[in-house]
C-alpha cells in the first residue's frame, strides 16, 4: 500500500462546457486531458487527486468530439476540495488554456445529484453542421430529401470490433440544408445541420455523409468541415435539443454552493486574483 496521508475527498463538484475550435479540432482527446490538467495546476483550482501509486486528478469526459471535429459543446467535470465560485473558476482555467480551447460555461454540481455518469445519461443527441465546399445547393437539398425518405440506410465502418455494418437513417432525428448559412458563406458551398441520436455503435457524420453518397451519389470535391454545436438531451416534441446543464443551474443547492464560493474567494483574495482581474490580464 502507498504510505502517507489518504489524498483530500472531494466536496464540490463543478460540470464545464468548453469549446473545441480552429486548428485545436485536430488536437488528440489525451493532449486535450493534460492542456486541461496543466491549467488547473497554472489556475491554482483544488482539483482532488485519486488514491493509489499512479494518483490522477478527478478530471472526467463526457461525450468528447473525435479528433478532426470541432465543437461548441463538450463537456467534463472537475472533483474539488474546496468549494470554489463557478464564475471565478471559469475566467481562470480559461486563461490558463491555450487559444482554441475556450471554457463556455461552469455550473455545480448539486449534492446528491449522483456520480459524473449523470451528465451523460442526459447526453441523448448531437446537433452537428457539416460544411461541404464546392457542392451545390440543390444536389445537397436533393441528397438529404433521399436520405430522409429512405427507410434504412446501411453503412459500413471499421470499429474497434472490426468492420460493422449498421444503419444510419435510424439514428436521424433532423436533416436540413441551411440555404441561409450556405448563401452567406465565403465561397461556394452547402451546410447541412443534423441532430443524430447516440446509439451503439456511435452514428457518426461521416457515417451520414456515406450514406449521402449510397442514396444520392453526393461526393464533395474536398474533406467536410465539421462542427458539434450541441449535445443534450433530445425534446421529441421538436426534434431539438435541451440543455444538460440545465437541471444543475435549476438546483435549488446552487445559490448555496455560490454563496460559500463567494465567501471562500473573498478569504483568498490576497492569493486568488479575482475573475475581472484575469479577464483584464488576459485581453
Amino acid at each position: 500500500m502507498p504510505e502517507g496521508p489518504a489524498p483530500a475527498p472531494v466536496i464540490h463538484r463543478l460540470r464545464v462546457r468548453y469549446a473545441k475550435r480552429g486548428r485545436l479540432r485536430f488536437t488528440s482527446h489525451r493532449d486535450i486531458s493534460r492542456a486541461v490538467e496543466r491549467a488547473v495546476r497554472r489556475a491554482g483550482i483544488p482539483v482532488a487527486f485519486s488514491a493509489g501509486f499512479s494518483p490522477h486528478p478527478k478530471i472526467s469526459y463526457t461525450g468528447a468530439a473525435a479528433t478532426g471535429v470541432a465543437s461548441e459543446a463538450e463537456y467534463l467535470e472537475l472533483g474539488l476540495t474546496e468549494i470554489r465560485d463557478p464564475a471565478r473558476v471559469q475566467a481562470q482555467l480559461d486563461a490558463a488554456l491555450p487559444d482554441g480551447l475556450d471554457i463556455c460555461d461552469v455550473v455545480v454540481v448539486p449534492p446528491g445529484s449522483g456520480k459524473p455518469s449523470a451528465l451523460a445519461e442526459r447526453l441523448e443527441a448531437s446537433e452537428w453542421r457539416v460544411r461541404l465546399d464546392g457542392v451545390a445547393h440543390d444536389d445537397a437539398a436533393a441528397a438529404v430529401a433521399a436520405f430522409l425518405a429512405a427507410g434504412t440506410v446501411e453503412v459500413e465502418r471499421l470499429t474497434k470490433k472490426g468492420r460493422r455494418r449498421f444503419d444510419a437513417r435510424s439514428a436521424v432525428s433532423s436533416f436540413e440544408l441551411d440555404r441561409r448559412a450556405s448563401e452567406a458563406a465565403d465561397a461556394p458551398c452547402a451546410i447541412l445541420r443534423m441532430v443524430v441520436r447516440h446509439t451503439t455503435p456511435a452514428v457518426r457524420p461521416d457515417d451520414i455523409l456515406t450514406g449521402l453518397r449510397q442514396v444520392a451519389d453526393l461526393a464533395p470535391p474536398s474533406p467536410p468541415l465539421v462542427t458539434r454545436l450541441a449535445q443534450g438531451p433530445l425534446d421529441a416534441a421538436t426534434g431539438g435539443l435541451t440543455d444538460p446543464l440545465g437541471p444543475d443551474r435549476a438546483s435549488p443547492e446552487r445559490e448555496t454552493a455560490h454563496a460559500a464560493g463567494d465567501v471562500a474567494g473573498a478569504e483568498r483574495s490576497d492569493v486568488v486574483p479575482s475573475a475581472d482581474a484575469v479577464i483584464s490580464a488576459r485581453s
